[in-house]
């Protein structure tokens, strides 16, 4: 249970509203959109291996069954943004709140009240000096891999454990670590320096592990996170380097040391003609499988790659894989050596709103004493972006 909750709690992202309502008032802009998705999921799991963050394995993969269905949400949850900017006194000035629910839940009596606030900041800046960013936000490091993921229309891997009750993972936990959502004073140059260079550097608020196969083991002090990213675009190409890092106390209960969670991020992405690529490689010490030292001290690696087509204007077809991976076997992995992902998909744009969405994915789950498990999962739904 512990494992679902922590799951549950960490699996979301955000899509930009596609075709938002800009309503004038006075000085002010506000942009109202969104999104709604559901997905019908089928998922089978075989195997011996089920231990930690296994997220082919029965626990996690299929909720405890060999066997799951469910009609629920993907990568995504259902979404209301509202976004308000002006510019004044000769500053761009912008506030952003993004709420989110989900579709599937174990009741049909129950109330649906588990209700996310994702985004809650403000930004001030221009082009001359930049952007200034204040509240609650993603980080920097894995937002690319994340938001250039092409399940984010979709489900990706259809774990259930999350699904229920919140979202599919998409690549998250095998392929990238999530991008997670922090408190945060962030500072955007402005795209001034040649090939678009443009540096993103924040101070965030410095947070606990998120064990999932045992107790805290550590905890946030008054040291913040940083986090700091460089990207660039080449003609069709975007590249950036990122990385974060995090001093972790070692709770006197739990008998650890200190811990210091060092991360780093290489990718770029590429357009084509009607294809397009995406290149994705994580690693650090304290880095995680999910997120922030939720391994430990162990350093974890993570690879994504994808390749899309669009066959024309309204079909893309794609294929992508990531494996997250684990350096060394201790108490706080639960034996697992790695988690891994094919998903092959197809996305139909039915009209400027809404688009048809069919994956066929495979999950995979190795435990560093040799056991492995796999899952099996077929998703077919839409999402209406608004």
């Amino acid at each position: 249970m512990k494992k679902v909750l922590v799951l549950g709690l960490l699996s979301a992202a955000i899509l930009p509203p596609a075709l938002a309502v800009d309503i004038k008032a006075g000085d002010w802009t506000v942009n109202v959109g969104g999104n709604i998705n559901a997905y019908y999921t089928v998922v089978r799991c075989k195997g011996d291996f089920d231990g930690g963050l296994a997220l082919a394995g029965r626990t996690l993969g299929c909720g405890g069954e060999d066997r799951r269905t469910t009609v629920g949400n993907g990568l995504l949850p259902s979404a209301l943004v509202t976004t308000v900017s002006s510019s004044q006194g000769g500053y761009d000035v912008k506030a952003h709140i993004g709420i989110y629910v989900a579709a599937a839940t174990d009741s049909a009596v129950s109330q649906n009240s588990v209700v996310d606030v994702r985004e809650a900041f403000f930004s001030f800046g221009n082009e001359t000096i930049g952007t200034v960013k204040l509240g609650r936000d993603w980080g920097m490091f894995g937002l690319h891999a994340i938001l250039g993921d092409m399940t984010l229309l979709g489900v990706g891997a259809p774990v259930q454990a999350t699904q229920r009750g919140r979202v599919a993972l998409g690549h998250i936990g095998a392929g990238y670590a999530y991008a997670g959502q922090y408190g945060q004073v962030a500072y955007s140059t402005p795209a001034i320096l040649p090939y678009g260079l443009k540096l993103d550097v924040g101070l965030l608020s410095p947070v606990d592990d998120t064990p999932v196969i045992a107790d805290s083991r550590y905890s946030a002090q008054s040291t913040p996170q940083v986090q700091a990213q460089l990207s660039g675009t080449i003609g069709t190409i975007k590249g950036w380097l990122g990385v974060k890092s995090q001093h972790f106390e070692g709770l006197p209960a739990a008998g650890t040391g200190n811990l210091r969670m060092n991360a780093i991020e290489l990718g770029a992405a590429m357009d084509y003609g009607p294809a397009a690529f995406l290149l994705n490689v994580q690693r650090g010490k304290g880095l995680g499988i999910v997120s922030d030292a939720d391994q430990g001290d162990v350093k974890s690696t993570h690879y994504f790659a994808q390749a899309t087509y669009k066959t024309d204007d309204k079909l893309k077809l794609g294929l992508n894989w990531g494996q997250s991976r684990n350096s060394r076997d201790t108490p706080f992995t639960g034996s697992l050596k790695s988690n891994a992902n094919l998903t092959l998909g197809a996305y139909y744009a039915l009209n400027n709103s809404v688009t048809l969405v069919g994956e066929l994915g495979k999950t995979w789950s190795k435990s560093f004493a040799g056991p492995s498990s796999h899952m099996d999962g077929i998703s077919v739904g839409g999402i209406l972006q608004f």
